[in-house]
């Protein structure tokens, strides 16, 4: 530790160029505090746009809960295997600054996400993700859209469609859906263009 530089979170060191101390040859006490405050406020601040970005906007103006957009952020970033098992959660108080809400709905969200087995907390550990996480959340989300497609065709029967016509709407819908899907994705050059 010959200089100020020696602890430091990237771009920090360059603000405190002071000379380390001739007679000790280390650093002052004050810069190396200062150096220390400034990467646990780099490190906080790179946390929590993760977090923000990861989980996406929380708002009320969005239709449902808090707690549930925020179990849905995470369902879906677990679902999706961006948030592997065993990765650890933000704290209550974390997590609640970071999205500008209570703590009582980041408990709530957790509390309902531990009930599905999609994460787990340790006493004096934290909060992680379930080693089968992604399995749980991918089959909450195929429960939802049974139930969701089971909605769909009682309200579709209940216009005046019969079961026949009923099918073959919820059928169309199913490939357009589907095709739309197809043609958003990127395609892939063919061998024969290479």
């Amino acid at each position: 530790m010959g200089s100020a530089s020696a602890v430091s979170a990237p771009g920090f060191a360059r603000h405190v160029k002071r000379p380390p101390d001739p007679k000790t040859n280390r650093c002052r006490l004050g810069d190396c505090i200062f150096q220390l405050y400034m990467f646990n406020i780099h490190t906080k601040m790179t946390e929590r746009s993760d977090i923000a970005l990861r989980i996406g906007p929380i708002s009320p103006a969005v239709s449902g809960p808090l707690y549930q957009q925020i179990v849905s952020g995470f369902k879906r970033e677990i679902g999706e295997g961006r948030m592997p098992g065993n990765t650890p959660l933000p704290s209550f108080r974390l997590l609640a600054e970071q999205l500008l809400v209570s703590i009582i709905t980041v408990r709530r969200a957790y509390e309902e996400l531990e009930r599905e087995g999609i994460i787990y907390r340790r006493q004096g550990l934290g909060t992680f993700v379930a080693a089968e996480g992604r399995e749980r959340s991918r089959a909450s989300k195929r429960r939802k859209a049974e139930a969701l497609i089971r909605s769909a065709i009682q309200e579709a029967t209940e216009a005046g469609l019969s079961p026949r016509q009923a099918r073959a709407f919820v059928s169309r819908i199913t490939t357009e859906t589907l095709s739309e899907e197809q043609t958003c994705a990127p395609k892939m050059p063919s061998k024969s263009a290479a």
